[in-house]
């Protein structure tokens, strides 16, 4: 491996890092330390790759929505039944991303600006723009993003509840199927 590689491969680990530190500590508890110790990498190297833990943080949420898009198929828009589909898939698979954006959507600030400008706005209008009023879209919104992704996030209390595997295939397919039945045929 080169050693060019090797410095894309490190960066690549404390974004995922990031990405994990952010979710279970939010941005103001989270460490840029702590980042680098679950990256397995030491502070300068943190340090080398990212000039601050803002810009960091806006590495994670670019990783977030990366990861999203990559799951999203061609032409799903906002609340019909494949941007549904995908968006449980995606939460089932990343539920650290629930606790990342609960904590961004907490704070109005510039990191707050920042992810609504860069990423959610687009993925707001395409759901307002799917029919209904801008009031309306708001809570269809919400209501699809919190449905898909909560049970994963909370995947202990459920299987302790429950008795269910969230995560499970069966599971996740029947979440989806439940919330297309919801949420696709009122769009």
């Amino acid at each position: 491996m080169t050693r060019a590689e090797q410095k894309e491969q490190s960066r690549e680990r404390i974004i995922d890092a990031a990405v994990e530190e952010f979710a279970d500590q939010g941005f103001r508890a989270a460490s840029t330390r702590a980042i680098a110790a679950r990256a397995g990498v030491t502070q300068g190297l943190v340090t080398y790759h990212f000039a601050s833990k803002d810009e960091l943080w806006r590495a994670a949420a670019d990783r977030i929505f990366g990861r999203l898009d990559e799951g999203t198929p061609p032409g799903a828009v906002g609340s019909d039944e494949a941007a549904i589909r995908a968006h449980v898939a995606f939460s089932a698979r990343h539920p650290e991303v629930f606790h990342f954006m609960v904590d961004a959507g907490r704070h109005d600030d510039d990191r707050l600006r920042w992810l609504i400008d860069t990423h959610l706005e687009r993925r707001f209008r395409a759901v307002a723009g799917s029919g209904g009023s801008t009031a309306r879209a708001a809570h269809l919104y919400y209501a699809v993003v919190g449905a898909a992704s909560l049970m994963f996030a909370v995947a202990p209390e459920c299987r302790a509840l429950t008795g269910r595997d969230p995560g499970s295939d069966a599971a996740i397919r029947a979440h989806a199927d439940l919330l297309v039945a919801a949420f696709a045929s009122s769009s």
